[in-house]
């Protein structure tokens, strides 16, 4: 299964980056060869929809699973709507992420973890 996890950088070594439609890069791990791909998220800068073009993106990927910090209501939807799970891990690497999901210790949400706009540094 190809699972993408929200990072701070390019690389297992990471920071995960709690937002998720303003996370700086997605890192695609195919979750039994533990390859990986870090891609710069262009939906970063956006002047809005940030989490729906991203919950875009990893429908256009093939995702299966997303690990991230937190998730918006139109994010949360968009991501229910392409069936791709959310689970959330507000610290560590991306390789810590990617342990714990094989290790099953991570929980999924089915909904929203913010408000709207939580990325762009309002905490509603």
């Amino acid at each position: 299964m190809r699972l993408a996890v929200t990072a701070q950088g390019m690389d297992l070594d990471s920071a995960i980056d709690p937002r998720f439609g303003r996370c700086q890069y997605f890192v695609f791990i195919d979750t039994d060869s533990e390859e990986f791909e870090a891609v710069t998220n262009q939906s970063l800068m956006s002047s809005g929809g940030a989490g729906i073009q991203s919950a875009q993106f990893l429908a256009d990927r093939k995702v299966g699973a997303v690990i991230t910090g937190n998730v918006g209501p139109n994010a949360a939807r968009a991501l229910q709507a392409a069936g791709i799970q959310v689970y959330t891990m507000t610290s560590g690497t991306v390789r810590e992420a990617l342990k714990a999901y094989k290790e099953g210790k991570l929980n999924t949400v089915s909904g929203a973890t913010v408000g709207s706009h939580f990325g762009m540094g309002r905490f509603s």
